[in-house]
């Protein structure tokens, strides 16, 4: 009897031991890693800036006048000059993002020191006829499209345009003499395209450049002989700019 009991005793025993060894080589249980999030910059929301930079103003008036020469151009001769000078502004905006593609709605006002003179000596020297012209204020309104690769922007844009420009004159010398100048709002269109970097959740710069181009208006210049008038505009206007806005909170946006 009693060695029946060793004998039971000793096989519960090595059973126990037998499964301990099981359990222990079964190991910590398996957990999933929590998934990889990537941030990713939201480009969602209202901003406002500033920008400096350069412009360059292709200028052109033609005497339109049907009477005598006044500033010694005779009906259909005309000038054309181009000047270059700095330029500054502010731009307000919208953005929103799906995915990486981002688009908006943005409007800049500028001031401009694009200006300059001829003097036309045909019946004289010196300051015979001086010819004055200038572009001081350049306003927009742009749609925006773009691609977002995290914490760049790559854009186009495109929209109305509208400059400050004004033409004088005074012609001292000759058959025509007179003095007079005048100022009109160009309307046009523009095209440009940048690049945006957001440096902080609210930070973005960038640089852009831009074309517009404007109709033209008809200025009407005093004369000796008569009210004459002239035809001008500016042809073109080309820009480049380092821009810096501040972006308003938006929503978070995380990618998986």
């Amino acid at each position: 009897m009693r060695n029946k009991l060793i004998a039971a005793f000793a096989c519960t025993t090595a059973l126990v031991s037998t499964g301990a060894a099981s359990a222990a080589d079964l190991g910590a249980r398996y957990t999933k890693a929590p998934a990889y999030m990537e941030s990713m910059f939201n480009w969602t929301g209202f901003y406002v800036g500033g920008h400096i930079g350069g412009a360059w103003t292709n200028e052109q008036f033609i005497n339109n006048g049907t009477g005598a020469p006044f500033g010694d151009l005779s009906p259909g001769d005309s000038f054309r000059q181009r000047k270059s000078g700095i330029m500054g502004g502010a731009q307000i905006g919208y953005n929103w993002q799906a995915n990486n593609y981002v688009f908006g709605m943005e409007g800049t006002i500028s001031g401009l020191d694009n200006k300059g003179s001829i003097t036309n000596n045909v019946f004289g020297t010196g300051l015979d006829d001086q010819f004055s012209w200038r572009a001081n204020v350049l306003a927009t309104v742009v749609g925006r499209a773009g691609f977002a690769v995290q914490n760049n922007l790559f854009y186009i844009k495109g929209g109305y345009a509208g400059v400050n420009n004004r033409l004088s004159v005074t012609d001292t010398v000759g058959v025509a003499t007179g003095s007079g100048g005048q100022t009109h709002w160009a309307n046009g269109w523009t095209v440009g395209a940048g690049w945006e970097y957001g440096i902080t959740r609210n930070w973005i710069v960038g640089l852009e450049y831009n074309y517009a181009a404007f109709g033209g208006q008809t200025y009407q210049l005093g004369g000796t002989s008569g009210n004459y008038s002239f035809d001008a505009k500016p042809r073109d206007i080309q820009w480049a700019v380092v821009r810096a806005s501040y972006k308003f909170d938006a929503p978070v946006i995380a990618r998986y």
